[in-house]
């Protein structure tokens, strides 16, 4: 399946939409890094908005205080989720699963 080349209009349009979906998921890390949103808050979030439903889970969880790479892997193997799975891609026991884990509401 070939893709039909961006005009540069379209290109300009789908670069300054990616840098806002990067900056959207640095915000969100950055307030879990900080304690200002729960785990729980963000997967509610990514219901509605797409840029942070793209999140993955591994990147997450290393957000938050205490989580490196080891760690998250531990949880989410725990709980069952892939490494590779993205927050929208989480179904419903997952999602409580991870949320009772972590100890968060």
């Amino acid at each position: 399946m070939n893709l039909r080349p961006l005009t540069a209009q379209e290109r300009t349009a789908a670069l300054l939409k990616a840098a806002a979906a990067r900056g959207t998921r640095a915000e969100i890390k950055s307030q879990l890094k900080t304690g200002k949103t729960t785990v729980a808050d963000v997967l509610l979030a990514g219901d509605g908005d797409a840029a942070i439903g793209r999140l993955k889970v591994t990147e997450l969880l290393e957000a938050l205080p205490g989580v490196g790479r080891v760690r998250a892997a531990a949880i989410m193997s725990t709980v069952g989720i892939a490494p590779t799975r993205r927050l929208r891609g989480l179904g419903i026991h997952q999602r409580r699963a991870l949320v009772e884990m972590l100890g968060q509401s």
